[in-house]
């Protein structure tokens, strides 16, 4: 690789080309950014000194991706219009290729120019939609757009493969899809230049050495500086992320610039107290976190305003997340890729999981405690909404502003504004376990059902099925165990006409064995006609007595009425017994009939051993007794939960899954 060495047009220090597609490189003695052109150096004026992000990449470290080996060669940092700020670092790839390294909030993208598809006009900045799917992009990609913003160059480093000029502003798209997928329109020129790619890691770069670590120990230390409205101390917990901070001796909103204070104004008394102290260290379940900001936010749904709290976490190693505070319910909270999420009526799909919508609302922020990493200010308001499907809940917050124009910036169209879509995933969490987590006690508990709050009761269906499985699986058991049914007598029975319709007839059958152990069936059948036949049994035990006394009634009528047949009873009755103790027993009957001038006949049969399902049944339903009641609760515990919601329409709620 040949290099190009010069002279700074700024300093005349020495400066270097080191790749042949570079077109900046910054100068290490003046800072200039320098450019190339066909016949000179160009001096395009003095950047920034980079502000020191925390960031574990450095110009030099190398990696490889799909194969091919690359080096970090340059670094531009980027402001955003609502505060805050990224990097992007230049990839210089063995093979030719040139990459861009995107990091921002502890999260890197790695994405490549791509050529426009031919025949394709992708849309113009102030055309796009928050959410919208872009057509026509390279790679077959399908994308949505998550953010549009302009950003302003502040900051470089090393070598650059375009024409940064210092304080430039341009606009910009970030595109979000599913798997990762990732994408940005740079809108610096026309037709917006296309870059595409994915959200990585550093061990998917193949980068296992960054920073020294003293370099990171510093960075990640907290700071402490007074605040130049009272001079009180006060604490950078995420110095080299934080844009805004309350002080907490004179509740003034400060902006932060590079470690430096600035008064913005002095705020109203907060309307709460944080629970959690700022400060506060937890183990939350991605690690250790601090709680460095909190604040106060609302929504007026019908007159009425509800609030709720939201605490800032942060560890250097994992970045921001959020634990959420609402009605004493808590849940913790971190951010999804946008396009990772289908929204589609009135649910959306994460992850292969059905949320339904919950609610709807303009979210406003009412006041704030210590440090944020963008530009908050009490009266900032997004539109929210959030779906449900406990224990997660799945919230979007849509936030659009108007921007002044630069006259400098490609984009001069008469109405502009910026925004962006943020998701995020809520995972409740009870309040014993919060208090477990930062070692306090005494949080209130909740008296309400949180939208996205488990049942607690789940359990009691799984044992229960447990339970009726065994139970069924114990009878079949039983039964095989009790060997195949036995017939221990069988005779076709006649019995006299009756001397009156009050009168009975009387039979005794031939002495029969019983086995121990065994239950009896007895069933009797007799061909009645639109008639009746009832029979009171005995089983005798000839040795001792032991008598077992049963019914059996048969009855069978039928006809015509209204052109239609009919019919109720049957031909058949059955009588069972348990098992009574070994012996020779014999059978009375004593039976009495509709149609008593005639004798009545009918065929008797006893067996042993017969699956009979009745005390099963009892036993199933005595299992069942809890459960169900556990289910009405469950309907009830839905109801509850959905009578909060501005959509309602979730009483069948309770038939959904919650991850256990």
């Amino acid at each position: 690789m040949s290099v190009l060495q010069a002279q700074c047009p700024a300093c005349a220090g020495p400066i270097e080309f080191k790749s042949g597609q570079s077109v900046v490189v910054i100068c290490a003695y003046c800072r200039s950014a320098v450019a190339r052109t066909d016949r000179e150096l160009k001096d395009l004026g003095k950047v920034a000194e980079l502000v020191e992000t925390g960031s574990p990449l450095d110009i030099g470290l190398r990696g490889i991706w799909q194969g091919v080996s690359f080096e970090l060669t340059g670094r531009a940092q980027l402001g955003h219009e609502m505060g805050g700020q990224w990097d992007e670092w230049y990839a210089t790839f063995s093979n030719g290729w040139l990459g861009w390294l995107a990091e921002a909030q502890g999260r890197f993208y790695l994405t490549f120019q791509y050529p426009a598809t031919e025949g394709v006009q992708l849309p113009s900045f102030d055309e796009l939609q928050l959410g919208q799917t872009v057509l026509g992009l390279p790679q077959q990609a399908t994308l949505m757009v998550a953010e549009t913003g302009r950003a302003t160059a502040r900051g470089a480093k090393g070598e650059i493969p375009y024409l940064l000029t210092p304080g430039e502003t341009y606009y910009y798209a970030d595109l979000s899809g599913p798997n990762g997928t990732f994408g940005t329109l740079d809108y610096n020129e026309t037709p917006p230049l296309i870059f595409l790619g994915h959200q990585v890691t550093l061990a998917d770069l193949g980068i296992t050495t960054t920073r020294a670590g003293e370099r990171e120990k510093r960075q990640v230390g907290a700071a402490q500086l007074n605040c130049p409205k009272c001079a009180g101390p006060l604490e950078l917990r995420a110095p080299d992320k934080t844009e805004r901070v309350t002080c907490p001796n004179c509740n003034s909103l400060l902006d932060v610039n590079q470690g430096q204070l600035s008064f913005l104004k002095a705020l109203k008394k907060p309307a709460f107290e944080p629970i959690i102290p700022i400060g506060s260290i937890g183990q939350l379940p991605e690690g250790e976190m601090t709680v460095i900001g909190a604040m106060l936010r609302s929504v007026t749904i019908e007159g009425v305003q509800y609030f709720w709290s939201e605490y800032l976490l942060y560890n250097p190693q994992i970045g921001f997340r959020w634990l959420v505070h609402s009605d004493n319910h808590w849940n913790y909270v971190r951010a999804v890729p946008p396009g990772e999420v289908l929204e589609s009526g009135k649910t959306a799909i994460f992850h292969n999981k059905n949320f339904k919508i919950f609610q709807d609302a303009q979210a406003i922020v009412e006041s704030v405690w210590g440090e944020f990493y963008w530009k908050v200010e009490a009266g900032e308001s997004v539109r929210g909404f959030d779906y449900v499907h406990p224990p997660e809940m799945l919230s979007k917050e849509v936030s659009v502003v108007p921007v002044s124009q630069d006259q400098q910036a490609p984009v001069k169209e008469k109405k502009l504004s910026i925004g962006e879509i943020n998701w995020s995933i809520g995972t409740y969490l009870p309040a014993a376990g919060v208090e477990k987590m930062f070692g306090i006690s005494g949080l209130p508990h909740p008296s309400t059902v949180a939208p996205n709050q488990p049942y607690p009761h789940k359990w009691i269906y799984k044992y229960w099925l447990i339970f009726f499985a065994v139970a069924i699986l114990a009878g079949l058991l039983v039964f095989i165990a009790s060997g195949s049914r036995r017939e221990v007598f069988s005779q076709g029975i006649t019995l006299p006409p009756l001397a009156n319709p009050d009168g009975t007839q009387v039979f005794f059958s031939q002495p029969f064995d019983l086995a121990g152990r065994r239950n009896i069936r007895i069933s009797a059948e007799s061909q009645v006609d639109n008639s009746w036949i009832y029979l009171e049994g005995d089983l005798i035990n000839d040795e001792t007595g032991l008598v077992q006394s049963f019914p059996i009634g048969i009855s069978y009528y039928y006809g015509v009425e209204g052109g239609e047949s009919w019919s109720e009873g049957g031909r058949t009755d059955a009588a069972h017994s348990s098992a009574m103790p070994a012996g020779r027993y014999i059978l009375r009957l004593e039976g009495q009939w509709e149609k008593w001038p005639q004798p009545a006949f009918l065929s008797l049969k006893i067996e042993q051993n017969v699956p009979h399902g009745f005390n099963l049944l009892l036993a199933l339903i005595a299992l069942s007794i809890i459960p169900v009641i556990m289910l009405i609760y469950h309907i009830n515990f839905e109801r509850r939960r959905w009578s909060e919601s501005m959509f309602g329409g979730g009483d069948d709620s309770y038939g959904d899954s919650d991850d256990d």
